[in-house]
């Protein structure tokens, strides 16, 4: 004696309202006093009604967990991708430091290069000007001039 889905109660159905739902030969047994049977069937949809709830909770259960799973792999590809990107951008800024540092040191050989060339250039010029003094101390003391050399009016 099972019922249909459709004539099952709501989950909060009184034993009155589930009387009144049956059909008339089955009233007409309840009011008989058949009530093991009322009891029997009330338990059986009760029964039902939670095995229904447990399946509807396992898949809900199951779609969550297969979203928490989905969502996991997304992050670790994520995660992933961002460590390559880190990667990346450490090369590249490895890569630049090295390139400025080559150019430091470019920069600085030409600045020691320029330095030992000013160096050499303010010798000369030293040197020049301690004969020009030189020239001119002795021009001072000489009324005449005295005649330059070949390789100082070449200077």
């Amino acid at each position: 004696m099972s019922t249909s889905l459709s004539s099952a109660p709501s989950p909060s159905i009184s034993k009155s309202e589930y009387y009144s739902s049956l059909p008339w030969f089955r009233r007409l047994l309840a009011t008989l006093n058949w009530r093991p049977v009322v009891d029997y069937e009330l338990r059986e949809i009760e029964f039902e009604r939670r095995k229904i709830e447990f399946k509807r909770s396992e898949r809900e259960y199951e779609q969550r967990k297969i979203a928490h799973e989905h969502r996991m792999k997304q992050l670790e590809r994520e995660d992933e991708q961002l460590r390559k990107e880190d990667e990346q951008r450490m090369i590249a800024h490895e890569q630049r430091m090295k390139q400025l540092r080559k150019e430091d040191e470019r920069k600085k050989i030409a600045h020691e290069q320029r330095m030992k060339q000013l160096r050499s250039e303010n010798e000369r010029l030293a040197e020049l000007n301690a004969k020009l003094s030189a020239i001119s101390s002795s021009s001072a003391t000489n009324s005449t001039p005295a005649k330059p050399t070949p390789s100082e009016s070449e200077m």
